[in-house]
């Protein structure tokens, strides 16, 4: 397919020349190089980007079990709320008593489903409230003269992110081993924390899809070692309505609205990481007033529609729904587990929450065919494959989470198309190896793209 600057022609104009003088820039800032605008009619351009997305898969072209991300179908009347001129046409600076309502609803109800005191809205993604949080957490142990609590201990199955938030905030990450049953090491951690811990980041249920039983022993330990409980709340979807990490032992929390609250991905944006706290760290939270604020870390009050979206969503549910959207994540999932359990191996046997992961290790032993097989096997099925090598504790680690706005029609239908890739894998494994052939594009070479990614387009003829 051509990209939209090698379009052809120069198609009908219909507009007259400027009336005005052209503007020159300054000497040394203009262009040494033409700027190649596409010159095409406006079908040509609707057909393009018309077929651009019929080459994207989404929540509405079908099963998405994308594992650690909630990709599940966002409610149209959550977009139509959130375009409400009333919304949209406000300025931050505005006095505008309804968006100030629907943020102080938004904080009620989310405060009290992660049992913290107060949040903010201002970091505008996931990692983003990672790393508002880890801030937050350096700037209560400086305020305490406690300049010597430089370690962050981070689990061994966390999210990429996570590590990577804290050493950007200047702190050193210190892993904790996982038991061989997929949860935290408490011995371990006991060994780890000391005057030197100054948080634990943990997300419950973890990566593996499961709910730590020792989260109050967990949190205890951390908590008389004088370090902050940070809750990696990215996926809320298994607990919300239902356990709540303030209840836990946590202290701080982040999370996505975007994931959870069912406000889309956007492709990377725009999104929302909105950050809990309790009362004691309140003073430090983005835009307090409080001279120990960490300050703004986005202008204004972060993305507002994003927010909006999550509220409807919310108010949607209600009381009752909030819990049942969680135990629905929770059964759709172990049904699903269940089904693939008859031919595959699962990292962690048993009841799950709202994920699972699969082990195919023994698999690729036996056939060849590894977990990125399987998964482009899937494309060839008409399904987004799961999330491919994690966590990282698992090798050949399929991740699968189909949210509650699942069918169990559509569960079905997904287990059935994996038992057959399973049977594939011993009867034809060269099949899977050249997966996906009915895909936009062929197998690409993922390495390649990552290491030399190409960036700006260059024209070849």
């Amino acid at each position: 397919m051509k990209l939209i600057y090698e379009r052809a022609g120069e198609s009908a104009r219909m507009l007259e020349p400027l009336d005005v003088p052209a503007l020159r820039p300054a000497d040394g800032m203009a262009r040494k190089t033409e700027l190649k605008l596409p010159r095409v009619a406006e079908s040509e351009m609707s057909r393009h980007y018309a077929k651009l997305g019929r080459a994207a898969f989404g929540v509405c072209d079908g099963f998405y079990p994308l594992g650690s991300c909630t990709m599940k179908y966002n409610p149209k009347v959550n977009e139509a709320m959130a375009a409400l001129p009333g919304f949209t046409d406000a300025h931050p600076t505005q006095d505008a008593p309804g968006c100030a309502h629907a943020l102080a609803l938004a904080k009620e109800y989310l405060t009290e489903i992660t049992g913290m005191d107060d949040m903010t809205f201002e970091p505008c993604a996931g990692a983003h409230g990672e790393f508002t949080s880890m801030l937050m957490v350096r700037a209560y142990h400086l305020s305490r003269g406690d300049h010597g609590r430089t370690k962050i201990i981070v689990p061994d199955s966390a999210h990429g992110t996570n590590p990577a938030s804290a050493a950007m905030a200047g702190f050193e990450v210190v892993p904790v081993a996982s038991t061989a049953d997929g949860r935290v090491d408490v011995e371990a951690l006991r060994a780890l924390v000391g005057d030197d811990t100054a948080a634990l980041m943990l997300t419950n249920p973890n990566t593996l899809g499961l709910f730590d039983e020792n989260i109050l022993e967990i949190t205890r330990v951390v908590r008389e070692a004088g370090g902050v409980n940070y809750y990696d709340g990215a996926n809320l979807n298994a607990v919300m309505g239902v356990a709540r990490p303030g209840d836990m032992g946590f202290d701080l929390v982040h999370l996505n609205l975007h994931k959870t609250f069912s406000t889309p991905h956007g492709g990377g944006g725009p999104g929302s990481g909105a950050v809990g706290c309790k009362a004691f760290l309140a003073p430090f939270l983005p835009g307090s007033g409080d001279e120990r604020s960490i300050g703004r870390v986005q202008a204004f009050g972060g993305n507002f529609l994003v927010v909006v979206k999550a509220l409807c969503y919310l108010l949607a549910l209600g009381r009752e729904g909030v819990p049942a959207a969680a135990e629905a994540a929770v059964l759709n999932a172990n049904y699903l587990k269940k089904r693939l359990s008859e031919k595959y191996a699962c990292a962690a046997p048993g009841v799950c929450m709202h994920e699972f992961v699969l082990d195919l290790t023994r698999l690729r032993q036996e056939t060849g065919v590894s977990a990125m097989d399987i998964a482009k096997g899937a494309i060839d099925c008409g399904m987004h494959p799961p999330t491919m090598y994690f966590p990282l504790i698992v090798h050949e680690a399929l991740m699968f989470e189909p949210t509650e706005t699942e069918t169990r029609e559509t569960l079905d239908q997904a287990a059935d198309a994996y038992l057959k890739l399973f049977d594939l894998a011993y009867t034809d494994p060269e099949a899977l190896h050249n997966a996906p052939t009915t895909g936009s594009i062929s197998r690409p070479d993922e390495v390649a793209a990552a290491r030399s990614p190409r960036l700006r387009y260059e024209q070849t003829a």
